[in-house]
């Protein structure tokens, strides 16, 4: 088996830059990390990661701890943190907390226990309120949640802005009685319900909002509820905050034989695959998912590389994709 110093005399380096581009690639010239790369390829070497354990006095690996690993948002963003990781030589483990506080902090002590070197977080609301830094022998990266004194390094959507456009998209089309559904457990739901309720306010519309589990199941539940209501109270068009209670809506409005846009509107975030088919076609926010997930294992490495430096936060933007589900006249 091939070590790393076959590796340096076959590429004609020193045993550190093999090292160097093994762990931080894009810190070594590419001609020097082309003939590594070479090398190692030529040897099939493969790193000693427990030797690097113990060099090192942590392991190899990075956490990816997740809201809910159902929600395609979380797919393409633990792909992209999955892909930098790989990149750079980096294990990942991934848990999934189904938005429960005790469950998230098992999963930190996991993290502690398995000596990572940073975590990537979709935290709780409890998890953040309780978070205040320096508790976990590594760095957390938000993804999609933070408060605005959280002490850590975040990715988020300016989720505020883009529930208020889609929501002033609503009203254009000539929707009044607009009712949001939330997820309760998260600032994410939260902000985007501010968004909401600022376009509906604007226009002196009174929001009427239903707080929910960012589940298919408890939109689809709280959907069929509205919908059983008599047609002058029931809702003209619901905006749901995640693309779970989404889907969930979806399925109740085609389980009721309504009609969009006419019968009822419907608008949310995340552009999935099923947003698109022609019986549906919904209207969404379209989220830069994988650049989220990559921009976030970015951030990890950077706060690695330089412990001390200020806590970043990257805001991006969303898109709406206006279909026809709140097309009217189209």
């Amino acid at each position: 088996m091939a070590s790393i110093k076959d590796v340096a005399a076959q590429a004609g380096v020193s045993t550190t830059t093999v090292s160097r581009v093994l762990t931080d690639p894009q810190a070594v010239r590419p001609v020097l990390r082309e003939r590594v790369e070479a090398a190692i390829a030529a040897l099939a070497y493969r790193p000693n990661l427990a030797a690097r354990r113990l060099r090192q006095q942590k392991a190899s690996l990075i956490g990816l701890i997740v809201s809910d690993i159902r929600s395609p948002f979380f797919t393409d963003v633990g792909r992209a943190v999955e892909d930098v990781a790989y990149r750079h030589g980096l294990r990942l483990i991934l848990c999934n907390t189904d938005e429960d506080p005790a469950k998230e902090q098992s999963y930190l002590e996991l993290m502690a226990d398995e000596q990572a070197s940073g975590v990537i977080i979709s935290p709780s609301l409890e998890g953040l309120r309780r978070y205040s830094g320096g508790q976990w022998p590594f760095p957390l990266v938000l993804v999609d949640r933070a408060l605005p004194d959280t002490p850590a390094d975040r990715v988020l959507l300016d989720n505020t802005a883009a529930a208020q456009r889609l929501t002033e998209h609503l009203l254009d089309a000539g929707y009044r009685r607009i009712t949001a559904l939330a997820g309760a457990r998260s600032t994410t739901g939260q902000a985007r319900h501010a968004g909401y309720a600022q376009a509906m306010q604007a226009r002196g519309l009174e929001p009427q909002q239903c707080w929910l589990q960012p589940t298919v199941e408890a939109g689809r539940a709280a959907t069929a509820e509205l919908l059983n209501q008599h047609p002058a109270d029931r809702p003209d068009a619901l905006l749901a905050s995640n693309g779970l209670l989404l889907r969930g809506a979806a399925q109740a409005i085609q389980a009721a034989g309504l009609q969009m846009p006419h019968d009822i509107g419907l608008a949310g975030f995340d552009n999935n695959d099923w947003t698109t088919l022609p019986a549906l076609d919904v209207t969404v926010i379209e989220q830069p998912t994988y650049e989220i997930g990559r921009t976030a294992a970015e951030l990890l490495l950077q706060r690695l590389a330089e412990p001390t430096r200020p806590v970043r936060s990257v805001v991006l933007e969303g898109r709406l994709l206006a279909r026809g589900s709140t097309r009217r006249g189209g």
